[in-house]
């Protein structure tokens, strides 16, 4: 059990949270919500030892092991991948090494009497103590186990890290998690760099042999699969639900509510108090009246409104002018990097209005083929597209693009021309930049936020063929909401490269599946492949048996 008692946090006096306090019980599955810079992040670092909080204190048993990972990447090292996820179990190697050493010196030592002696067989008990509560382990299989699930393959597993991206770095330092065992695991967007099949196994890894899970993550569908407690951080106090993430926001609505109307109550009060002061302030026979009521005013405690509803908020991309019937045809398309095939013989084509998803675990040339669309790149085969088609296109990359000199409204408005200039304002507001962040550096801006600029971007020109390069990442789940609700109403072709099921779901209505040096092409949903998938892998698994 790890408790958090009297947690406070400020800020050059700004106060980021205060007094808070909750208990995390073994096998506790917990969500961390909150909008952004409500401070969840905060709160998992302190809670890991990473920054100390202002006041208050964590509370662990003295044994306790807390793993943290962070959405900050791993430094480069000379190990190969298997050695660095091998670094899990450090401590216990170190432990046998030191156990054999002690038990040597048993075996050559005379003095049996000294104090030397007894302080040895003390240690070696204490070691032989340790050891035996880890049990057996197979080192080599866990690590084998843990990295195969997390989609690495095992001709990886000699490549030094220096070769991966940030994103495999991020797979390996939860690799190492996973592989402690710990008492609780600490996760911050853990999926952000995962492909489904990969979430799918971290999902099933959480529930089934994790202790306990404090998680922060925009994927509505992987909160709701592994947790079944919520804690929202919010206005500088906690909530907490006993419940998953889609119940929470059903309570959490009716909590609003109740505020509201508890608030609009008070406001009405406040008003006709008011007025009643400033009728008979100079009124004789009203004076004490007056005068307590006054009072009243001053000891009042203002009521307040956890969070503003944008839910009601529309994006709209601009009316798309008209392609051709097909603006993608791929005829027998190919591309090799360094005599290494990524894939070959991809033959498909998207009509207009299509709106389809790349998906496939990383490495297997979604991104690729999105370049060689985007004519990038040099391939083999023949990539045609269409009459008039018009490319609006969002790369990985695109928020770390963005002129970290420039303000957030210039941004924008270097870039809009003709009547949307006058809807700025508007299109910020919808994605959650109020008017006093409209001055705010690009440059102090965090990764969602300069995700979601960047993202406007794409509304002020009219496209017909979108390109998304998983645009979810960062994004928090309010957000996500309002970009689908656009992308569904958005009346051109649209091709989305996402590990997001929730976002996906309902969303395209084609699969293009990239894997094994092919593209197939499924006429599904998501909810679909991905159940038609699961199957599969069952009957793979029995297979094997």
């Amino acid at each position: 059990m790890i408790s958090i008692d009297g947690l406070g946090v400020e800020f050059s006096g700004t106060t980021l949270f205060k007094d808070i306090n909750f208990v995390v019980n073994d096998k506790d599955r917990i969500a961390l919500m909150g909008k952004n810079g409500a401070g969840k992040s905060t709160l998992l670092k302190i809670m890991a030892g990473a920054q100390k909080p202002t006041h208050g204190k964590i509370s662990a048993p003295k044994d306790a092991v807390i793993a943290y990972l962070p959405q900050h990447l791993m430094t480069e090292n000379k190990r190969t991948l298997f050695e660095e996820a091998s670094q899990a179990f450090a401590d216990v190697l170190n432990m046998q090494i030191l156990l054999e050493e002690l038990n040597h010196q048993l075996t050559v030592r005379t003095d049996y009497e000294s104090d030397e002696y007894a302080a040895i067989i003390e240690q070696v008990s204490e070691l032989s103590e340790k050891l035996y509560s880890q049990g057996e382990i197979n080192f080599d299989a866990e690590v084998e186990k843990i990295l195969l699930g997390l989609g690495f393959l095992r001709t990886d597993f000699q490549r030094p890290t220096s070769e991966f991206s940030g994103g495999w770095r991020m797979r390996i330092e939860l690799a190492k998690i996973l592989l402690k065992k710990p008492d609780l695991i600490l996760l911050d967007e853990p999926t952000n760099h995962l492909d489904i099949e990969s979430v799918q196994w971290l999902e099933d890894f959480l529930v089934n042999e994790a202790k306990a899970v404090m998680v922060i993550s925009h994927d509505r569908r992987f909160v709701d699969n592994i947790t079944t407690r919520t804690i929202e951080v919010t206005m500088g106090r906690i909530y907490d639900y006993k419940v998953n993430y889609s119940k929470y926001l059903e309570l959490r609505k009716e909590r609003r509510e109740q505020q509201q109307k508890a608030y609009d109550e008070q406001q009405k009060m406040i008003a006709e108090t008011e007025q009643f002061i400033e009728r008979f302030k100079g009124t004789y026979s009203k004076t004490l009246q007056v005068q307590s009521r006054v009072k009243m005013l001053e000891k009042l405690e203002i009521l307040e409104v956890d969070e503003i509803d944008t839910s009601h908020l529309r994006l709209r991309f601009p009316p798309s002018p008209r392609s051709g019937s097909y603006p993608v045809i791929a005829d027998q398309v190919e591309k090799s990097y360094d005599g290494k095939l990524v894939f070959s013989d991809a033959t498909f084509s998207i009509h207009r209005g299509d709106k389809v998803a790349f998906v496939g675990k990383n490495g297997e040339g979604k991104t690729t083929m999105v370049k060689a669309i985007m004519g990038e790149i040099e391939h083999g085969g023949k990539l045609t597209l269409g009459h008039n088609a018009m490319i609006g296109y969002f790369s990985q990359n695109e928020a770390s693009l963005l002129d970290e000199k420039l303000t957030v409204f210039q941004t924008i408005d270097d870039v809009a021309k003709g009547d949307i200039r006058t809807k700025i304002k508007d299109i910020l507001g919808a994605f959650m930049f109020g008017g006093e962040e409209w001055d705010k550096p690009v440059g102090v801006l965090s990764g969602g936020e300069r995700t979601r600029l960047a993202m406007i971007k794409l509304l002020l020109e009219p496209v017909n063929l979108l390109i998304l390069d998983e645009p979810t990442n960062h994004l928090d789940i309010r957000t996500k909401d309002i970009l689908k609700q656009a992308l569904l109403e958005f009346d051109g072709t649209l091709i989305l490269v996402s590990h997001d099921r929730d976002f996906l779901d309902g969303l395209v209505h084609k699969i293009y599946e990239f894997g094994n040096k092919r593209v197939k092409e499924h006429e599904e949903g998501i909810s679909e492949f991905l159940q038609r998938k699961k199957m599969e892998h069952l009957r793979e698994l029995e297979g094997k048996r």
